[in-house]
């Protein structure tokens, strides 16, 4: 298996140093920090796709700058802490990869940061499916 890039690596080991109930207080300060859309998809919302598999609507765009750095886009509501929490990790946690390294990052990465105890499988599919679609778009960005 593939070494976690460091941006993932240190979130794992922040959640898996704490207690399991600090890790939903690490998740809440996640969703805290959950980055602002740029203004084009404040503008035209119709550019980010649903993740339907989350409870909360959540929805995401990808994209690669001209070095071919990675940016993962998501707006999640403020009254779903876990949801946003789970986005801003991934957002925070692949900034400016290569794709090579977005598609390394492990499916079940979720499942590793040790929150299987304080959320619900339910959420943790979510945050599943936020990291497949971000490389299923990521693939057909680049075609």
């Amino acid at each position: 298996m593939s070494a976690l890039p460091a941006q993932l690596a240190e979130i794992q080991e922040d959640f898996l140093a704490l207690e399991q109930k600090d890790r939903l207080l690490l998740l809440l300060e996640f969703a805290n920090e959950l980055p602002e859309l740029p203004q084009q998809f404040q503008d035209h919302p119709d550019l980010l796709e649903r993740v339907v598999e989350c409870q909360s609507p959540v929805f995401i765009f990808v994209d690669l700058d001209a070095d071919g750095a990675f940016h993962l886009h998501a707006t999640a509501p403020r009254e779903s802490p876990t949801t946003r929490g789970f986005a801003s990790i991934l957002a925070q946690g692949l900034e400016g990869l290569s794709a090579e390294q977005v598609f390394a990052v492990p499916d079940d990465y979720p499942l590793s940061i040790g929150l299987t105890e304080a959320v619900s499988p339910l959420r943790l599919r979510g945050m599943s499916a936020m990291l497949g679609r971000a490389k299923r778009q990521l693939r057909e960005r680049l075609g």
